[in-house]
């Protein structure tokens, strides 16, 4: 198991580069979609949050299944964020 610090800091990077693809896609096209873009990046504060809550919560039994699933669950929140990115592009 990943100590704690490790969980954080990849939930911290992979929300902000979420984010970070979201100010790109305003900063080229600054008059399209942009209320979609601020609910992904909304959404994207609101995984981070959950989370980190998550995280700083953990429970006494079976640590390892819920931080597997905490790592999970933020792999595909992450993933479902870009294809809902990748979707603004088309």
């Amino acid at each position: 198991m990943a100590s704690l610090r490790v969980i954080k800091k990849d939930i911290d990077y992979l929300v902000s580069e979420v984010i970070s693809d979201c100010w790109t896609f305003l900063y080229i096209n600054p008059d399209k979609k942009a209320e979609d873009v601020v609910e992904i990046i909304n959404d994207a504060i609101t995984l981070r949050n959950g989370l980190f809550e998550r995280v700083n919560t953990p429970v006494k039994e079976n640590a390892k299944a819920h931080f597997k699933a905490i790592n999970q669950d933020l792999l595909t929140g992450v993933d479902a964020l870009f294809q809902r990115m990748s979707a603004l592009t088309k």
